[in-house]
């Protein structure tokens, strides 16, 4: 009776367990792993990086249009002598003296610049065209990458059900083996049987019991790695087992290949490789410049210093108030000649790059075509081994039925019941694969056409 009552307590205790996990269906496991995925997140920030770029990109062709105020405290000595413009001397300006002198005042400088690229053969058009295919080749890589997760998600979510099948067929194993136990035990007792039989029957007990063990472990480890997939924390969940238990659908994709995610990413690519080829040949072209400056200078310094040392104040207002202003407006062409050596070497360098994207293409549409080709063939074997499964069962669950019946009736041995049980355990399981199998065909008749919906539809 205390044995009894600690399996009762036992198997509530798990069928509660049982009732507080809640139901994850595929549907619901794809929408998870979509959103939260770190490699699809990512990307997902990627190609609106490529966007806000290619935006940036049609904006740099507006003209530069620069202001500028300056107000500072110096001397104005000048000298007479050559000098180089590296930008780390001081723009004093002043007529050469006799002498130094340390008088200082305070000047100003105020001003207004625009410059604008107007005509570079194509540079500004060509860039655009580059960031734009980019933004494209962004959104490719990102599309891709949920297409491949997908797959991955449906994959591992098919194998929790398979193994959760699998898991049931050993459960069941296990209870076959304890009740026919229970039989040898009780004929040995009566002595109508060897006790070696016993012995052998607590054997096939202990390995149903192993069998059913392992089981569990290929069921939680497949469970662990869905959970990883969808990148949350779901914790324990029951996997939807009713849409496999039905057959799918036989479809014949009309998507051709040049569809798939994957090679029009791949696709894209070449052509952001033949658009960044474009942009840098026309770097060795000049480039036609306007330009339109208006600047106001201020000066303590009166415009008699060098002949009168004391002409010069103090005062702040008086020297950052504007007294001399200037404008210019003009054109100019600049071109570095040597940059034609230069880029011939950049462009056949692209050029190999792009070939080389080229070859990636043609090796990613092989492999896709052969396994399209596959695909057909999966599905049609998964179908047969599917419909063959059940005339198997049927056939072993009679044939170990009979036995036991012949054992307890002492017209069979112990070694053809346990052959029998072998059958059926057997006949089982490859009936848990074959159903799942035919849904793995579908799936990877999904990948190899890319078209996720051929199997999302089925569900």
């Amino acid at each position: 009776m205390r044995k009894l009552l600690l399996v009762l307590i036992a198997i509530g205790w798990i069928g509660s367990g049982l009732q507080a996990q809640e139901t994850l269906t595929l549907q619901e496991a794809l929408s998870l792993a979509v959103s939260n995925y770190g490699s699809i997140t990512s990307k997902e920030h990627y190609a609106q990086s490529f966007q806000l770029l290619s935006d940036q990109a049609r904006r740099d062709y507006l003209p530069n249009f620069n202001l500028g105020a300056q107000q500072t405290y110096g001397t104005v000595n000048g000298q007479l002598g050559p000098m180089y413009g590296f930008g780390l001397n001081a723009a004093s300006s002043g007529l050469p003296r006799d002498s130094q002198t340390w008088e200082a005042a305070f000047g100003a400088l105020y001003l207004a610049n625009v410059n604008w690229n107007v005509f570079a053969f194509g540079r500004s058009n060509r860039k655009i065209a580059l960031a734009n295919s980019r933004a494209i080749e962004g959104e490719g890589d990102l599309q891709q990458e949920v297409f491949q997760h997908k797959v991955k998600v449906a994959s591992a979510y098919l194998n929790l059900l398979a193994a959760h099948q699998l898991t049931e067929s050993f459960e069941k194993n296990l209870e076959r083996a304890e009740t026919f136990q229970q039989i040898v035990k009780t004929r040995a007792r009566n002595g109508l049987i060897p006790g070696a039989d016993s012995s052998q029957a607590d054997a096939e007990l202990s390995n149903a019991k192993i069998a059913w063990t392992n089981a569990l472990n290929r069921k939680q480890e497949a469970q662990n790695l869905l959970t990883i997939l969808t990148g949350t924390t779901i914790g324990e969940f029951v996997p939807d087992t009713l849409f496999v238990s039905q057959f799918p659908r036989v479809v014949d994709p009309r998507e051709t290949l040049s569809s798939h995610p994957t090679l029009a990413w791949r696709q894209q690519r070449i052509i952001t490789g033949e658009q960044q080829r474009a942009y840098i040949s026309t770097l060795k072209f000049p480039a036609l410049t306007l330009v339109g400056v208006f600047q106001s200078r201020a000066s303590g310094f009166g415009s008699n210093f060098n002949q009168d040392p004391t002409d010069y104040s103090h005062d702040y207002l008086q020297g950052v108030k504007p007294t001399r202003s200037n404008y210019l407006f003009g054109f100019g062409l600049t071109w570095n000649l040597t940059d034609l050596l230069r880029i011939s070497k950049q462009t056949s360098a692209q050029n190999e790059v792009v070939l080389g994207l080229q070859k990636e293409y043609d090796q990613a549409y092989l492999e896709l075509s052969q396994n399209a080709s596959l695909a057909k063939t999966k599905m049609e074997n998964a179908i047969s081994n599917a419909l063959e499964a059940p005339i198997q069962v049927k056939a072993a669950t009679e044939a170990y039925q009979r036995q036991v019946v012949m054992y307890e009736n002492g017209l069979s041995d112990l070694v053809n019941v346990t052959q029998a049980l072998y059958l059926l355990i057997r006949a089982e399981t490859d009936q848990a694969i074959a159903q799942n199998n035919v849904w793995q065909a579908l799936l990877y008749q999904s990948a190899a056409v890319g078209d996720f919906d051929i199997f999302e539809n089925e569900l």
